[in-house]
This record gives C-alpha cells, structure tokens and sequence, in this order.
C-alpha cells in the first residue's frame, strides 16, 4: 500500500515532516492488527485505522523527529477508540428525567391499602414514637419527604448509618405492627 501526499491551497505538509506518510506506510500492518483487537470487527477497524492516518497526517506537526513513532500513532489510535467508545456510550444512556416518585405509571387505578382499615395513623405514630431518638428522627424525615442525603446532612451523620438507621426503623415498625396486630387478633 502507498500513499500519495495531495497538496491543497487549505493544507500542505510542510517538507520537514515528509517523512510522516513513509513511516506510517511501515506500521500500516500494526496498526491495523491494533484497530482490530480494539474494535473486534473488520469494518469498525477499518474506520478506526483511517480515522488515526488522517489526524496523524493533519497532525503531523506535533510530531517530534527522533522520537517513537509507532507509540505516538498508537496512543492517537487508542484515544481516538476511548473517544468514540465514550460518544456511544453517552449517546445511549437514557437519563431518567421524572421526578423520583412511586407512582410513574398507577394512572387512575389505585388499589385500597388494608392497613388502613386494620390500625389508625394514630396507633401506628405510636409506635414511630416509641423508637429511640436515633432512629426516629431519620424515619421521620425520610417519611416526610427528604432525599437521604438531606437527612445526612441534616443530621451531621454518615449517608451509610442513615439508610441503615431507617431500615432498621421500619424493621423494628413491622415487629411492633405484627405483634399489635396479633394482640389485636387474639383480642
């Protein structure tokens, strides 16, 4: 394969980096083996492969004679893949833009909660208030609304003992619940 320098009045090579296309004609195999390990496919390769000629050759200016000239066309190959993997990635990812709700799709069908019927807000608050301070107050607050970070902060704790305070809330909430409930059977 040999490759012909074309002159236009927008670019031109200046004549101490004449020696560029000859150099790459020399790793052109390397090159392309390179391309094909980094996209597994003949013609992504083949696009990559041609993508790194035409920046190393409107690059060639910043090019240091005497200096590696197969790991300097190899890393521009490499960041050209990294660059291009990144743009598809980005191109794909779809970000959730609703607001973090539980109800996205319930439309108009809702379905009666049983609890309701069988103890008050009332009983159930409680409860809540029978939990020891630590872990009342982030029960609350996440009950209430904020994010766990705001609790976090709020708070001057871990995001880490919050999340697991508020479980273990709801835990201890769902023992108080069955044994009210079984007392309440029993009753």
């Amino acid at each position: 394969m040999s490759f012909e320098i074309i002159k236009s009045p927008v670019v031109s090579l200046p004549v101490q980096h004449s020696s560029i296309p000859e150099q790459l004609e020399k790793i052109t195999q390397t090159l392309r083996a390179f391309a094909l390990k980094l996209t597994g496919n003949e013609m992504d390769a083949e696009d990559l492969y041609q993508d790194t000629t035409m920046r190393i050759i409107t690059n060639s200016e910043k090019y240091l004679q005497g200096t590696n000239f197969k790991a300097w066309a190899v890393t521009i190959m490499r960041n050209i893949f990294i660059n291009n993997y990144r743009k598809r990635v980005r191109r794909n990812l779809i970000i959730d833009q609703t607001p973090n709700n539980y109800y996205i799709n319930s439309g108009d069908n809702s379905i009666g909660n049983e609890g309701e019927s069988d103890i008050t807000f009332i009983e159930l608050l409680g409860m809540v208030n029978t939990l020891p301070e630590d872990f009342r107050k982030p029960f609350m607050m996440a009950y209430e609304g904020y994010k766990y970070e705001e609790i976090a902060e709020e708070l001057g704790s871990p995001l880490g003992t919050i999340k697991s305070r508020i479980f273990f809330a709801r835990k201890k909430l769902q023992k108080m619940y069955a044994d009210f409930y079984m007392e309440r059977e029993r009753a």
